[in-house]
């Protein structure tokens, strides 16, 4: 009979764990049940999902509010706009204090304050107040913190080493975001269909605040504070800038094809055909995440150029169905892509900095969809064929692959060296 192994303890001798048993188990696992097998993640990551659903919710249940209120959608959409607008400002502002001073301590109050706004413009519709009282609220207002970027700032600090793993909870952030965008609409206009205008807004604020509330009281996992940093803007890090160039024309093609789609199909199946193009990124992301091997950012832009022109073709069939397969097939490079571009931006920012690095990510990536949302709507107004305006989200794309391809963005610096 084998002797048993014997291993000195706080409390004396013991026998000592036998992990062979355990261990080929343990690797048959996927990749994320392994990732939410560290302490910690899945409360962290329920609550963020909780605060990040609004996301999808906050724009569309406002252009049902205001439009219901003041019988224009001009002005709805004016009055969203310049809420992106104060957003893109202000994101990163918020984002270094998060770096700053810490996650709970700035993205409670900030959440907070954004809500309150949400309440304010409510009431502000409600009782039809003056027009520029909603841009007032709305640009004073725009202080949501960027949810997914302090998700994916928990991951890098828990992760760190472990280069895989950190691939893996990238690829779950991403196909998290289409999920969220992809079932946000759907909520809000059952809610203010079925219930009041008002309700998809008062519902988004509720679950946006109480999800951050869950997320903020996850301080085990909460990457810790650099209150002094010898490193200016992560906008000064090398390869930065045209990084967020690259975001920028990105933005672009996600813009433009949302726009131009619901302006080909033009009915009530537009927001499920819509949909399909962020299921198909879903699951390409979730796929990628079980990937143990990346691709360079210019691979996955070149795929994504090919892929665009899918809807493209589909349109000039004619067939609403040959469409949706089309943009299924479309999104499929979407979250690679994304995926890929966050770990560039993971690398090239100061560690110290990071959630402020992936937030100006994020404003590249809006300002890019808001002028894609304006290229998409001039050529849906002015095609001279149905299918015209799929031509500029694979326009976009081009853009971005010859970006990425002309100023060398993600190729190995010499002598540079890996972050650990």
């Amino acid at each position: 009979m084998p002797q048993p192994d014997l291993t000195l303890t706080p409390a004396g001798p013991a026998l000592a764990p036998r992990y062979r048993a355990t261990t080929a188990p343990r690797e048959r696992r996927g990749p994320y049940l392994l990732l939410f097998a560290v302490p910690g993640t899945r409360a962290f990551t329920a609550g963020n999902l909780v605060a990040r659903l609004p996301a999808g919710m906050f724009g569309i249940s406002a252009v049902i509010m205001i439009a219901g209120g003041y019988g224009s959608y001009a002005l709805a959409g004016a009055v969203t706009a310049a809420g992106l607008a104060a957003g893109a400002l202000t994101g990163p502002w918020i984002a270094r204090l998060v770096d700053r001073y810490g996650q709970a301590r700035i993205a409670v109050p900030a959440t907070v304050h954004a809500v309150l706004g949400r309440l304010v413009l409510v009431v502000c519709v409600h009782e039809r107040a003056p027009a520029w009282t909603l841009f007032l609220v709305t640009a004073l207002t725009a202080t949501l913190p960027n949810t997914g970027g302090m998700s994916r700032a928990r991951w890098a600090h828990l992760l760190r080493g472990d280069a895989d793993s950190l691939h893996t909870a990238n690829a779950f952030e991403q196909a998290a975001d289409e999920l969220c965008f992809m079932l946000g609409p759907v909520l809000a206009v059952f809610l203010c269909s079925a219930f009041f205008p008002e309700a998809g807004t008062l519902v988004a604020a509720a679950l946006n605040l109480a999800g951050i509330l869950l997320f903020a009281a996850q301080r085990a996992t909460e990457p810790p504070v650099s209150p002094r940093t010898s490193h200016g803007s992560p906008l000064r890090a090398p390869g930065m800038a045209p990084l967020l160039a690259v975001f920028l024309a990105t933005g672009a093609v996600f813009g433009s094809m949302e726009v131009v789609a619901l302006a080909y199909v033009d009915g009530p199946v537009a927001g499920p055909v819509l949909a399909l193009q962020a299921a198909g990124s879903c699951a390409a992301g979730l796929l990628y995440g079980r990937a143990r091997r990346t691709v360079r950012l210019r691979t996955c832009l070149a795929a994504m150029t090919l892929l665009m022109t899918m809807p493209l073709l589909a349109a000039t069939t004619g067939s609403l169905l040959a469409l949706a397969a089309g943009l299924l097939v479309a999104g499929m490079a979407t979250a690679p892509t994304m995926v890929t571009g966050m770990a560039l931006v993971q690398r090239l920012t100061p560690e110290p900095q990071l959630n402020e690095g992936m937030t100006l990510a994020v404003t590249a990536l809006l300002a890019g969809i808001s002028a894609g949302s304006a290229a998409g709507g001039w050529a849906a107004d002015h095609a001279p064929f149905p299918a015209f305006g799929f031509l500029i989200p694979a326009a976009a794309a081009a853009l971005a692959l010859v970006l990425c391809a002309a100023t060398g963005v993600g190729r190995p610096r010499v002598g540079a060296r890996a972050r650990p």
